[in-house]
């Protein structure tokens, strides 16, 4: 299998043995959990779900136009969160991102994220005619 890691320092730098994202061919990208970092400074971005939510989409819109994609190319997400509360506020936000014909999408409350943060989100992705 051929495969190649997407990084871009215009999201964040991943905090373990892990890539941003991996593009398989003929046009699938995987795309790790992301957390509300900042990319230019490393911080969590916010203490409320919506300021966070903002935060991971815009990381997971970076990666995907690394390689020339976009959040129309996403055909499921995984969304953890912390407080299953949350999810009408999330969710306002979310909606922002995927306007027309929204992806797949899982929602499931968690104990604990990485870095207390409240939502991670994860992404699968094809987009055809990208290459290795």
């Amino acid at each position: 299998m051929t495969k190649r890691v997407i990084f871009t320092e215009k999201a964040p730098k991943p905090i373990g043995p892990y890539s941003q994202a991996i593009l398989v061919p003929p046009g699938w990208i995987f795309i790790s959990g992301q957390i509300p970092i900042n990319p230019k400074t490393g911080e969590i971005v916010g203490n409320d779900i919506k300021t966070q939510t903002r935060q991971v989409l815009e990381n997971i819109k970076a990666i995907l136009n690394a390689v020339g994609a976009s959040m129309e190319d996403v055909v499921k997400v995984t969304v953890f969160l912390k407080n299953i509360k949350m999810f009408p506020d999330f969710n306002q936000v979310y909606a922002k991102y995927f306007k027309k014909d929204p992806p797949a999408r899982t929602t499931v409350e968690v104990s604990n994220l990485p870095k207390g943060v409240l939502i991670e989100i994860d992404a699968i992705v094809y987009k055809e005619g990208i290459k290795i």
